[in-house]
């Protein structure tokens, strides 16, 4: 084969074996058992690659093993891939990605888009836990249906996409080394603790600051304010215990900082659209 992706024109879906072409431009493979294969890629390319279960080796002039949940970007090169059980492998290519190009330097899809202008054989740029929210749309785009399979399957890598981009932290390039100094030691301290954060006051303090400065570039840099960026962290933690607890919705809702589950129910959903109930493990 010459290139991953078959540039399909006359059929937009179709198996062979543990591959599934969706359309022109979308590839991912549905592993379950040992899978070996010689990838020769001639697309500019990103893979998002997740193990639910077992291992994951890709390999060119060094190897990489994935252990939860990896974005890669290549251009233009071979590499191998040694996987051995439960894993999902997503290859978006370029010219697929560049349908949704944004005029803003800091959006994921222009970041890697601009990545993949640079000769890299096989790079991995990202590394995110694996969450319940992520193994939600997988089923959904692993599942086949009597019809539409490939328009129900671009809508669901679609939302895949966006959903696992939108956990890389994307800074514009134009800000000045103080003001990202004094954002980035925020969201470290942040980071340590969502649950029982320090008050705004004593995290100027922490960032040798004043409150409406600190207020000032952390939304500069992140695009959020900082009690936004809490509860980011705190649905993220959530979307990570709904995948690995036996806690029931009210548990999980106390253990992230909320004392009413009606009102985190409502804040996952409007910030993941979907309910925590149609993650919680079963």
């Amino acid at each position: 084969m010459d290139s991953l992706f078959f540039n399909i024109t006359d059929t937009s879906y179709k198996i062979t074996g543990n591959r599934v072409d969706i359309s022109n431009g979308i590839v991912f493979l549905d592993i379950q058992g040992e899978y070996k294969q010689h990838i020769k890629n001639l697309d500019r390319l990103i893979m998002i690659a997740v193990v639910k279960k077992g291992s994951l080796s890709i390999k060119d002039d060094k190897e990489f093993i994935t252990k939860n949940s990896d974005i890669y970007v290549s251009t233009k090169q071979d590499f191998h891939i040694h996987a051995n059980g439960d894993i999902f492998i997503l290859f978006i290519a370029d010219f697929f990605l560049k349908r949704y190009r944004s005029p803003k330097q800091n959006e994921p899809i222009d970041f890697l888009l601009s990545k993949m202008q640079e000769e890299i054989s096989l790079e991995r740029i990202g590394t995110k836990p694996l969450n319940a929210l992520s193994l939600y749309i997988i089923n959904k785009i692993t599942k086949k249906s009597d019809n539409m399979n490939s328009i129900r399957c671009e809508h669901n890598v679609i939302e895949f996409m966006i959903h696992r981009f939108s956990l890389m932290d994307m800074v514009d390039k134009d800000i000045d080394t103080e003001t990202l100094h004094i954002a980035q030691k925020a969201k470290e301290t942040l980071l340590k603790d969502c649950i029982n954060p320090p008050s705004i006051q004593e995290l100027a303090h922490l960032c040798a600051t004043n409150e409406s400065k600190l207020k000032k570039v952390f939304k500069q840099v992140y695009k959020t304010t900082i009690y936004g960026y809490i509860q980011k962290l705190r649905l993220e933690k959530a979307n990570y215990l709904l995948k690995d607890t036996l806690l029931n919705i009210g548990e999980i809702a106390k253990k992230v900082g909320y004392k009413h589950q009606g009102h985190f129910s409502k804040l996952f959903f409007d910030h993941y659209g979907v309910y925590p109930k149609d993650l919680l493990k079963k």
